[in-house]
């Protein structure tokens, strides 16, 4: 099944910049290993906001609820999953 995910990170205050920094590292790590393995294919930027769009291909709801849960900035996310259907028009 195919997703529409947004997420949005929010940080909280007072977070020890270095900590903040490891996070990101282990993130990026996380997200790359995804991507390689076909679950997450598609991750776009939104211009001007800590916030990613991404489509991820699994088998259903679960799996990528414990994807998502894996991310290391999960705990600071705001999420939201949209699944996604073919278009009867698209070719």
């Amino acid at each position: 099944m195919l997703y529409h995910v947004r997420m949005d990170v929010r940080p909280p205050h007072g977070i020890d910049p270095a900590r903040l920094e490891a996070l990101k590292a282990e993130e990026k790590e996380r997200s790359q290993a995804l991507q390689r393995a076909g679950k997450w294919p598609h991750l776009w930027r939104i211009a001007g906001q800590y916030s990613n769009v991404s489509i991820f291909d699994v088998a259903d709801h679960d799996e990528l609820h414990a994807l998502l849960s894996t991310l290391p900035l999960f705990p600071f996310m705001e999420i939201e999953v949209t699944p996604l259907a073919r278009h009867p028009s698209a070719i």
